[in-house]
């Protein structure tokens, strides 16, 4: 006979084991070790081959050297600021530019734009690696042994967007890494049994992370927000507790909103304001969906992963596992609606806002998310038949699928932009703030004369591209040199510190962000400032004003910067 102590404890009814049907039909017959060393293979082998393609595409474009630019001015001491003297915020990343600060601090770091790279890629293999963990974790919690296939991962191994932003030197491996740590942390969390009191500094840890989102990208908020209120969902913690995690999740997004507004004296980076991040574009913005969707034949893996999935729903819920407590079918269903809400949500903002130039970049988080619940699959007959089949459709889409150079048909250019810079450097991996300046392009070789020259010029770029005149600057401007350029991170990169860079596209210049959009070809590109106002603010009056600029309009550009918004604008 039993001794008391030795009798079972009586469980909380949400954690009572419940019998779960095998996944699409009898479970892979794999002793325990054998299967879970067979899962952690396929979990390593899907993190080496996005290191591998990673590395293979290795790359930095325009967009990098702007963070850059800002990186050095930090280090320098003239706070983070494009220009000396101008309260400009270019980054639009928050996290990324401080992350590459602090790494360019350290002892023998003197490029940030490779260091760029050296993150990048470690930090979007960390995401996919975290994202995996994170759905085995998820289905270890239905069943505790087995085999996993590779699934949803398949779409996204064989993208050339996909290699392409793994570096490219931009925010996009931090935000691969964000989106999978926090899959990760709410499998976890859901993991964790006990009310929300018990969960600790872990759980008050999960919810500071979710916070971070706006700090990692603007748009990626709502994610955060999304995992948020999974969280919530799951725990149904009290007021106190809610209100505990509100302040967690916003202190430190919300102490750099303050110190934002106090130092760029705006709510948000200049590059939302000049790229109208709160309008609607819808026609721009499924053109540009598309654009990532059809060149990879992506309706084909997407389609069969959903069809499984509405599959697996009704077997749920006409199973077995109907019988669950409540309770905890609420939190599953929260935990794995999470990631799916926010890849719509996400997708729907990056049409609505009119997408981008660059192919792929915007959608890729999107795809993370809505992939994420369905990463790995235990095996089963229909699991195995599913896999089987986006693993053709992967193969086929490694060996030939890419996307096209250039897309103009939906009224705005698309670029496959790692394409683009190849050829432009004439480099195969152009990594290096070196491999952008060195070529032998109009603007570098003009902007490199004035700086050796020292003779207090403007380097200004034409309407047409007609040509760069050297144009004599004001005694009032206290830089040096100037360059107006429409390739921000370019001129940034030539010119020096004390410099002054006029972005001819309103990323980095206040006037120019705050004006009408007058053109839709590219997106991001919509405002050009007229060359009279930069003539008018950095000439003296009765100059020369340069061939293919009209006199007429530098005159009244002088007129306006003297009286009215304009030079309110400005001197903010």
């Amino acid at each position: 006979m039993s001794r008391p102590d030795e009798l079972p404890v009586p469980q909380p009814a949400d954690e009572l084991p419940v019998p779960q049907p095998a996944t699409g039909g009898r479970a892979f017959a794999l002793p325990g070790t054998l299967a879970q060393r067979w899962n952690a293979l396929a979990v390593a082998a899907c993190g080496a081959t996005v290191l591998v393609l990673g590395y293979r595409h290795r790359w930095t474009n325009d967009d990098a050297l702007i963070y850059t630019r800002t990186v050095r001015q930090i280090l320098a001491g003239n706070g983070p600021v494009y220009n000396v003297g101008e309260r400009v915020e270019t980054s639009t990343g928050t996290l990324w530019q401080w992350l590459l600060a602090a790494g360019s601090a350290l002892p023998g770091v003197d490029d940030p734009l490779r260091l760029a790279v050296v993150l990048g890629l470690p930090l979007t293999v960390a995401g996919f690696l975290l994202a995996l963990d994170g759905t085995r974790r998820m289905i270890r919690l239905r069943r505790p042994a087995g085999a996993l296939l590779p699934a949803g991962v398949l779409v996204l191994l064989p993208l050339c967007a996909t290699w392409d932003y793994a570096t490219s030197g931009l925010e996009t491996g931090l935000s691969f890494c964000y989106l999978g740590g926090c899959w990760w942390l709410l499998v976890r969390a859901r993991a964790t049994t006990g009310p929300p009191a018990t969960g600790g500094p872990a759980l008050y840890a999960t919810v500071f992370a979710f916070g971070l989102g706006p700090l990692v990208r603007p748009d990626l908020t709502l994610v955060g927000a999304v995992f948020l209120a999974a969280l919530w969902l799951m725990r149904r913690p009290a007021l106190r507790t809610t209100l505990c995690w509100a302040v967690t999740a916003l202190a430190l997004p919300l102490a750099y909103e303050i110190f934002r507004a106090g130092y760029y004296g705006v709510l948000v980076p200049l590059p939302a304001i000049a790229k109208e991040a709160s309008g609607t574009q819808w026609g721009y913005g499924w053109g540009y969906l598309l654009n990532t969707l059809d060149p990879y034949v992506l309706w084909v893996p997407l389609g069969l992963l959903a069809a499984f999935g509405v599959r697996e729903l009704v077997r749920r819920a006409f199973g077995r596992s109907a019988r669950t407590a409540r309770t905890a079918r609420a939190a599953d269903a929260a935990l794995v609606a999470a990631p799916l809400v926010a890849g719509v949500l996400s997708a729907l903002f990056v049409v609505k806002v009119g997408g981008d130039f660059m192919h792929g970049r915007m959608v890729l988080p999107a795809l993370f998310l809505v992939l994420l619940p369905a990463f790995l699959l235990p095996y089963g007959r229909a699991a195995a038949a599913v896999v089987s089949a986006v693993g053709v459709w992967s193969l086929v889409c490694l060996v030939t699928l890419r996307p096209p150079y250039e897309s103009p048909d939906d009224g705005r250019i698309i670029f496959d932009s790692h394409t683009v810079y190849q050829r432009a450097l004439g480099a195969t991996h152009p990594v290096s703030r070196h491999a952008h300046t060195a070529p032998p392009r109009d603007f570098t070789k003009v902007a490199r004369r004035a700086v050796r020259e020292g003779g207090h010029t403007l380097v200004l770029r034409l309407p047409g591209d007609a040509g760069f005149p050297l144009v004599p600057m004001a005694a009032h401007v206290r830089a040096p040199v100037a360059g107006a350029e429409a390739r921000l991170g370019l001129a940034g990169a030539m010119l020096p510190l004390d410099g002054l860079v006029v972005d001819l596209l309103g990323l980095g210049n206040p006037l120019g962000a705050h004006t009408e959009p007058v053109a839709h070809t590219k997106a991001g590109h919509e405002k050009p400032l007229d060359r009279a106002w930069i003539v008018a603010e950095l000439t003296a009056p009765g100059s020369p004003v340069p061939h293919g600029v009209d006199p007429r309009r530098v005159r009244a550009a002088r007129h306006a910067l003297t009286c009215g918004p304009v030079p309110e604008l400005l001197a903010s």
